[in-house]
């Protein structure tokens, strides 16, 4: 049993969003696709295996939730990148949506019935005793969260398990607690790859920036490829590269922008191949 222990601070700084983004969703898919899938993502295993051509080996779970704690070697964030185009970009619409029809679902939970009503509410068999949240596990641990608060997110692809706990999620370095939420079958069906899918997860603009991003350049040079202000240029890098899609690397008065691994597989999706950026 993992009990996570909540002081009043906690409960004041207390967060839920709709989902970790489409890395973590593709490192629980990753995960999904190596157990024996659950009816509801059988026909979506099948697509997955017709896209990438062969069975894939896929690393324990706790090896790919170091993805998501801290950086991890780049031959897993590589098959991670890879997997995220086949198995989660082309459902991503669809993913996205049940994320935050559950939020906020849970969101009218909390304002009726207030915090304890929202962590009993989370999952059937998450246990809230206050001030404790148990979860089943394997593994007996007490873990503290010391006013550090808690972030709260659902997940489409860990369905066929209860939850996980991040001890610091990579971007905002607080502790989260994933959970699984009920999935139907109709909920996995692939769109027409293109450029109104892409459009659909980043936006217009920040489609187009990463269309330019394809090969480097510096967030003057991105302004005028989109014909776009130098801080509107900016903004637009930098919420890229809050959602793993970017990188940047500061060079003398100047900062140079290129795209992840993730940022490829984006492009990659919505046809022809994208040249991967080399790393200066």
């Amino acid at each position: 049993m993992l009990r996570i222990h909540f002081t009043v601070e906690d409960l004041a700084r207390l967060r839920m969003v709709a989902g970790l983004g489409p890395v973590a969703e593709s490192v629980f898919a990753l995960d999904q696709f190596g157990r024996s899938s659950s009816v509801p993502f059988l026909r979506w295993r099948r697509q997955v295996r017709g896209t990438l051509g062969a069975a894939k080996d896929t690393p324990p779970l706790d090896e790919l939730l170091s993805l998501l704690e801290q950086d991890s070697d780049d031959r897993l964030a590589a098959s991670v990148f890879e997997f995220c185009s086949a198995a989660v970009i082309p459902y991503w619409d669809q993913v996205r949506a049940h994320l935050e029809s559950v939020r906020d679902a849970l969101g009218r939970v909390a304002i009726t019935n207030g915090v304890e009503g929202l962590l009993s509410a989370l999952h059937p068999k998450l246990n809230w005793v206050a001030p404790v949240l148990e979860i089943p596990s394997e593994t007996d641990r007490d873990i503290q969260l010391d006013g550090r608060g808690l972030l709260l997110s659902p997940s489409v692809f860990l369905f066929g398990r209860t939850s996980v706990v991040l001890e610091s999620e990579r971007t905002t370095g607080i502790p989260a607690l994933v959970f699984s939420v009920p999935v139907t079958g109709d909920l996995l069906r692939a769109e027409d790859r293109g450029d109104h899918a892409l459009e659909a997860l980043v936006g217009h603009t920040r489609a187009a920036a990463l269309q330019a991003l394809t090969e480097s350049c510096t967030t003057g040079e991105l302004s005028q490829r989109l014909g776009i202000s130098l801080a509107g240029a900016s903004k637009h890098a930098t919420v890229l590269r809050k959602a793993g899609l970017v990188m940047t690397a500061r060079s003398r008065n100047s900062v140079l922008h290129s795209l992840t691994g993730l940022g490829v597989a984006l492009l990659q999706s919505r046809g022809p191949r994208v040249r991967q950026p080399e790393v200066v």
